[in-house]
Order: structure tokens, then C-alpha cells, then sequence
């Protein structure tokens, strides 16, 4: 099209705007502003709805969000990072942290196991591709931003209950081998278990999500074990990996990212 056009449809969220030299979506269909609480996918779905929002919880199962929320309820301090690199161990170096960059129960990883033997006021810098990129993502935007899953769901529903909506909750999935969104059912009804207990108005995908998430949760030990993700860890022999991360409503412990750090709030 030559020249610049705008048409609007009734009602508003339904705009499409064509300008000169390409076109330019405004998604407004993908907004779900009429809801309190919303669901969408990974690091795009943060940018495409975070800011309408007061508040982002990040749901990364397997096993972020549940690292996160086993070295908070130690008193350790969580630096979220994209990737483990020099520059995660430069970062690390410059603020006194521990890069949690082994995989075992002994030193310091994305092994939530080996989280639990950090000590109160310990600084770690937790990489990853997947949580820690939505959560930062979610950050810039100037939105509270809190870490769930399973273990967790009902304590950040109760700390989620009362305060400011409405509320994004993005299940942060995986990445395929050529680098795309690989969604994560565990992610979907960790996201799902979070919306269902705190009982407010969703949207129909996050409604889809609670759903979900009722149908696994008579038995979420099965269920994560024999996912996708699950098997993956369990092939490389993290087991007890999986085991402690289907421990549901376990902690009570609430991670809120306060600058530039997840910290205990709760």
C-alpha cells in the first residue's frame, strides 16, 4: 500500500494500522484487558502484555522458578542472568556472588537441591535462558515481578490476593534446538496452579491454564515425571530434581525481584 491508512474496528482492541513501507499490527486482541488475570507464553508474551500489567509472576518448573524459590526460603539473594558465560562470572566477581554454574547437589546450580545448603544473606547469580530472561524482561518494564511454581503456588496466590491488578502470569517455557519457544506443559500448569488458587476473574488462557492444571494435580509426581522436561532431567540422572519440584504447596516461601535480585519476602 502506497500511502499511510488506519482503520479502526469496533470495539477498540480490534485495530489494524498500515503504514507506509510495511505494516504494524497493534495487537490489541492479544492484550486480555478485561480480565484481572492474564496467561501468555515466554519472553515474547512479556513483551507483548506486561505493560497493562501491575504485577508478572514467572513460572519456570523445571527448574528456575523453583530454584529460585528453594534458595530464597534459605535467605540467599537470587540475581536472575540470560546466560552462563564470562560475562555471568564477571557479574557474579562484581557484586560478591557465587555463579551458580555446577550441576550437582554440592555446588551451587540450577539444581534446586543445591540451593538449600546457601546460607542467609548468601549472594547468587542463578543463570538461565528461559526464566531469568522473562523475569528480566518483565523488570525493565517497571512491574513487580515474583518466582512460582509448584512448590509455591498457593503462598504467591495469597501474597498475589488484595494487591494491585491485574496480574500476568507467563509460563516461561523452553527452547527448541533451533532456538524458538518450546511451551512446557509443566510451565503451563505450574502457571495454572497459581491462577486456580487464587480465584480471581482469568482470562479464557488462563482459565485453559487452571484447567490444565486440575487435571494433573491428583498426581503431580507422575505427571512431571513423565513430561517431556522431566524425562529430559531424569535421563541425565536429576531425578530428585523432578521429585522436589512436584512437591506442591511445600514452601511457603515468596520470591519478589527487588533490585535486580529475587529476595524473601514472605
Amino acid at each position: 500500500m502506497s500511502s499511510s491508512a488506519t482503520f479502526s474496528l469496533k470495539p477498540d482492541w480490534l485495530l489494524l494500522r498500515v503504514l507506509r513501507g510495511g505494516a504494524e499490527l497493534t495487537h490489541g486482541w492479544a492484550s486480555q484487558n478485561d480480565y484481572d488475570v492474564r496467561f501468555e507464553w515466554g519472553a515474547s508474551g512479556v513483551t507483548a502484555l506486561v505493560h497493562d500489567v501491575a504485577v508478572v509472576v514467572i513460572v519456570d518448573v523445571l527448574r528456575f522458578t523453583t530454584a529460585v524459590a528453594a534458595a530464597v526460603s534459605r535467605g540467599a539473594v537470587v540475581y536472575p542472568y540470560r546466560s552462563r558465560d564470562d560475562a555471568a562470572r564477571s557479574f557474579a566477581a562484581s557484586i560478591g556472588a557465587v555463579l551458580a554454574d555446577g550441576d550437582s547437589a554440592t555446588a551451587p546450580s540450577l539444581s534446586p537441591l543445591s540451593l538449600l545448603h546457601l546460607r542467609d544473606g548468601e549472594r547468587v547469580v542463578l543463570p538461565s535462558p528461559n526464566g531469568s530472561t522473562c523475569a528480566s524482561l518483565a523488570a525493565e518494564s517497571g512491574a513487580t515481578v515474583v518466582a512460582a511454581c509448584l512448590r509455591n503456588a498457593g503462598a504467591v496466590a495469597d501474597w498475589l490476593r488484595g494487591r494491585s491488578q491485574p496480574v500476568l502470569i507467563v509460563a516461561a517455557g523452553e527452547r527448541w534446538p533451533d532456538d524458538s519457544l518450546r511451551p512446557a506443559v509443566e510451565d503451563l500448569v505450574g502457571a495454572g496452579a497459581v491462577i486456580d488458587a487464587l480465584g480471581e476473574r482469568a482470562s479464557p488462557e488462563g482459565a485453559a491454564a487452571a484447567r490444565a492444571w486440575r487435571g494433573v494435580a491428583a498426581d503431580t509426581p507422575a505427571f512431571l515425571s513423565s513430561c517431556s522436561s522431566g524425562r529430559a532431567l531424569i535421563s541425565t540422572g536429576r531425578l530428585e530434581d523432578v521429585r522436589y519440584a512436584s512437591q506442591v504447596n511445600a514452601s511457603r516461601a515468596v520470591p519478589v525481584l527487588v533490585d535486580g535480585a529475587f529476595r524473601l519476602v514472605r
